[in-house]
This record gives structure tokens, sequence and C-alpha cells, in this order.
């Protein structure tokens, strides 16, 4: 009996040991309207970038920021993704959620991922206080090699959508926002209504997947796989849900590759 009372124990601590290893993709909290988001984020510190409408009415919208932080860890090569802050509005469902750093930075920094990160999330902590983690979220040792399953990409499994000079230029009047960082530049853009309707499907709790961003560097303009980001945004999403958006990756690799052109 108490060998067996020993084992469950164990287990149990076992289970609690791998759980705190769980990182929220999402802090989430009571509603507040994007002006009173705009001056808390300004008023801790971040540069306010844009703000993009999710839908027609404007019930989902995704707030972009950034900060000195967030541009430094950004800086080597292949990491510019992580130089963005998203906060989430969501009038309909009276909710807001902003993306964890420290999940992000795991995941977009991989190997380069530094503690500092964890100053940008308890500076946004102190700004918006009251917010719980998301029931998204992943064990902290699978988010540098995620994929969503077998033969699917990784982080670094980046696509190329433009190669040449002058890239900047062909999509500045078309960027929602820009950020210069060290050696790239990252850009934000806009997707089309028909191809944004697939948060729609998979659930727009988790809007602020857009933006779309591309990071210039090295004459060259690219992507995170659809595929990898996508399942990176929604850790929770099914086989069942992502066969619902099959022809999705596919639209946003064309609608970036045609905004190079």
């Amino acid at each position: 009996m108490r060998k067996a009372l020993l084992s469950v124990v164990a287990l149990l601590l076992l289970t609690l040991s791998a759980s705190a290893k769980d990182v929220s993709t999402y802090f989430v909290g009571d509603y507040i309207s994007e002006a009173t988001a705009t001056k808390t984020l300004k008023d801790a510190g971040f540069e306010v970038l844009a703000t993009e409408k999710i839908d027609r009415k404007g019930q989902y919208k995704t707030i972009i920021f950034t900060c000195p932080t967030l541009k430094k860890l950004s800086s080597k090569e292949g990491r510019g993704f992580y130089a963005i802050g998203r906060a989430f509005i969501n009038e309909k469902d009276k909710e807001f959620r902003l993306a964890n750093p420290n999940y992000f930075g795991h995941s977009f920094l991989q190997g380069d991922y530094d503690e500092v990160v964890h100053n940008v999330t308890d500076k946004l902590l102190k700004a918006f206080p009251n917010l719980t983690g998301s029931v998204d979220k992943l064990n902290r040792d699978d988010l540098e090699g995620y994929h969503f399953m077998f033969g699917m990409p990784y982080y670094e499994d980046m696509l190329t959508v433009g190669k040449g000079a002058n890239l900047l230029s062909k999509v500045k009047s078309k960027a929602l926002f820009t950020v210069k960082l060290a050696n790239s530049t990252l850009v934000g853009l806009d997707l089309k209504s028909r191809t944004k309707k697939f948060v729609k499907k998979i659930g727009k709790q988790n809007g602020l997947v857009l933006p779309y961003t591309v990071l210039i560097e090295d004459g060259k303009a690219k992507i995170l796989d659809p595929k990898y980001y996508i399942a990176i945004m929604y850790p929770l999403l099914t086989m069942g849900e992502f066969t619902k958006i099959a022809t999705v990756p596919g639209a946003i690799e064309t609608e970036m590759k045609r905004a190079f052109k």
C-alpha cells in the first residue's frame, strides 16, 4: 500500500513538473477598447506601429507594437519575426489578448533565446494587470523544434517570396508597418478579405495571427511558412480544422509573392 501511494505521489510530482514547463501562447483578460489599449502600451514605453481590422465590422482588431528590447533581440539573422508584439481587441466576445513574449521568444528566437525576454513580459503584465494564461499552450521544450506534425515545416523552413534590390520600395506603399532592425526590415502586409476568412473557420479569438509579416534580409523577402506560422499561433488546432483551411497556406504564399512583383 505504501509503495503504491509513493508511486502515485511520484507520478503527481512528475505531472506537475511537466505542466510547469507549459507556456501559454497568450495572456487573456477582460475587454478594453482599442484606445485604452493603445494608450496603455504607449504609457508603458512601447511604440504602437499599426492597428489592423480582422473583419469588416472592426469587431476584431490587432494592435502591433514594438520596443528597443524586442528590436535588439531580433537583430540577428533570421530572428526578425520577433521584433513585434501583438495585442488583440475582441469587441464581440468582450475579451483582450496579448501575445506572450516568452512563448514567441522560444519559437522565433530559437537558439538565440535570451532571458531578457522576461523583461518585456513583466513590463506588459505590469501595464495590463489581472491577465491570465490562455488554454492555448505548448511545452517550453517543444517550442524551439515545433512543427504541426510529421512532414510539416519548422521555423527555419522559411519561404522566399521575393529577391533582388529595392524590395522594401516595392511594398512600402502597401505596408501596414515597417520595423527597421540592425541588418533587416520587418514588414507587415494585409491579406485579401477572402484569405483572412480562415481566422473565422479556426477561431477568431486568435485573430492576432494577422497581419502577416515579411522579413527583408540579404536581398531576400522571407515569410514563415504558413503551415508553421498558423499552427504555432493556434497550438490547439486539430488536423480536422487544419484540413478546413488547406488552401490558405498556398493563398498566403501567392499573395506575398505578388506583393514583391
